[in-house]
């Protein structure tokens, strides 16, 4: 079975932080591919960094082989500033059109106004109304946003993994396209610390490196 993959992230670089990996492998199974760009990720940056983001994203897509991919355009770091109906209609009616049936989303607990809203965007978009496509959706975690949210009452609890050992190499090739977003080794956005990541959660199921999610539905195919 081909599975029709959708990740509607904020910003460009978080499809790749959060499930690059999981991407590649869907990839390498013949499983299309649909990746939503909620903003620029570069807010009121000058106009050389928008377009040098937008053209990282554009290689890391072709590298995965997406089928399509869409720039919503959205204020960056303000998508709360947008009434929430107008964002829905717009992810309702991709979603609508090409019909998903595993979504890989954000985490709602993250730190980051632009994550919060994209997750409560995506779970009204796929309400489970009669005719839906979408059968299971996932949330990942992104360095710097999820883990830094210290006030947070619905804390990351990853409950899904996919092993990413036979792609982690791969994932760093994606990373590097995204140079200019990642941060030095001390951060927790860095190369080494998203690696690092998927080492750590790999502990917990006795892997080597996983990328991990919360399970927010799932229909027994």
């Amino acid at each position: 079975m081909i599975n029709k993959i959708l990740v509607v992230a904020a910003h460009p670089d978080d499809e790749v932080i959060g499930c690059g990996g999981t991407l590649i492998r869907h990839d390498n199974k013949g499983d299309e591919i649909f990746i939503i760009f909620m903003t620029n990720g570069e807010g009121s940056r000058k106009n050389t960094r928008i377009k040098n983001r937008l053209k990282s994203a554009k290689t890391v897509c072709k590298y995965l082989g997406v089928k399509e991919l869409f720039f919503l355009n959205f204020p960056d770091n303000a998508m709360d500033t947008i009434p929430l109906l107008k964002i829905v209609k717009k992810l309702e009616s991709i979603i609508k059109r090409i019909g998903p049936n595993i979504i890989y989303t954000h985490h709602y607990g993250d730190l980051n106004i632009d994550h919060k809203i994209v997750n409560q965007a995506v779970l009204t978009a796929t309400r489970p109304e009669p005719g839906n496509t979408v059968k299971n959706i996932f949330s990942f975690e992104i360095n710097s946003s999820t883990e830094w949210n210290f006030a947070n009452r619905s804390i990351f609890n990853p409950t899904y993994f996919t092993d990413i050992t036979g792609q982690i190499e791969k994932k760093k090739e994606l990373l590097d396209i995204y140079i200019d977003e990642m941060r030095q080794k001390t951060h927790s956005r860095s190369k080494e610390s998203i690696i690092n990541l998927s080492k750590i959660r790999s502990k917990i199921v006795g892997s080597k490196h996983v990328e991990s999610f919360e399970v927010l539905r799932y229909i027994e195919p």
